[in-house]
């Protein structure tokens, strides 16, 4: 009995340990990945368009806008708009000698007067056609208006120059050219009537008040010396 036992106990000392099998394979699972939210798409940065601002003050007048004209219609506006606005300069620019305002329309009259007298006609049946028994008065108003439109106070200096140069150049054209520059003289003149801040010179400033130490009478500080 002894000698069994032994001889058990050995072949259990020999043989090699076994790890018990698993009941069930691990099965390997597959790491789920998180679905991210898409990245947002950048969009293009567009530049704000530069806000469009009017020059001029309050004061500026408007030009006066016509419709349906005729190319020849349309020449004749310009030269009529150039008459108008050295006729405006000759009134209002008598400050300076050297711009020569009064000069340069009187001598434009005398110089260009068939073309001022040709454009004065084609405007008036421009009128008959467009408002019929009302046509001499509808011009009439038409060249109260465009008067009007180059007399300012915003920018008188500006447009007092410019209208000087403008009679000089306009002298300077043969008889009978003035049409073929009107449109540009016209055009240099009414953006003359855009506002220009005053210079730093003729600018009001409002001077700030300058606060003082209390003041206090000679007696009283001569007794509290004492």
């Amino acid at each position: 009995m002894l000698r069994v036992l032994t001889t058990a106990l050995a072949i259990l000392a020999v043989a090699p340990i076994l790890a018990p099998a698993p009941a069930q394979a691990a099965v390997k699972k597959k790491p789920v990945r998180r679905k991210l939210p898409p990245k947002p798409i950048a969009k293009p940065v567009v530049a704000a368009a530069p806000a469009i601002v009017v020059p001029g003050g309050f004061m500026t007048p408007k030009a006066v806008v016509l419709r349906n004209l005729t190319p020849a219609e349309a020449e004749a506006n310009a030269i009529w708009n150039v008459r108008a606005a050295l006729n405006v300069a000759a009134l209002q620019c008598q400050f300076s000698r050297f711009l020569r305002t009064v000069n340069n329309y009187n001598d434009m009259l005398k110089h260009h007067g068939d073309e001022l007298m040709a454009a004065q006609t084609t405007m008036l049946g421009h009128f008959r056609k467009q408002a019929k028994t009302r046509g001499a008065s509808s011009f009439d108003q038409y060249t109260t208006r465009t008067y009007n439109s180059y007399s300012t106070l915003d920018a008188q200096y500006r447009f007092c120059d410019v209208a000087g140069w403008v009679g000089r150049r306009v002298l300077a054209l043969p008889k009978g050219q003035l049409r073929r520059t009107a449109m540009a003289e016209a055009g240099e003149v009414r953006a003359a009537l855009a506002y220009q801040a005053l210079s730093p010179g003729l600018a009001v400033v409002a001077i700030q008040p300058l606060l003082l130490p209390p003041f206090e009478p000679a007696d009283e500080v001569a007794e509290a010396q004492r």
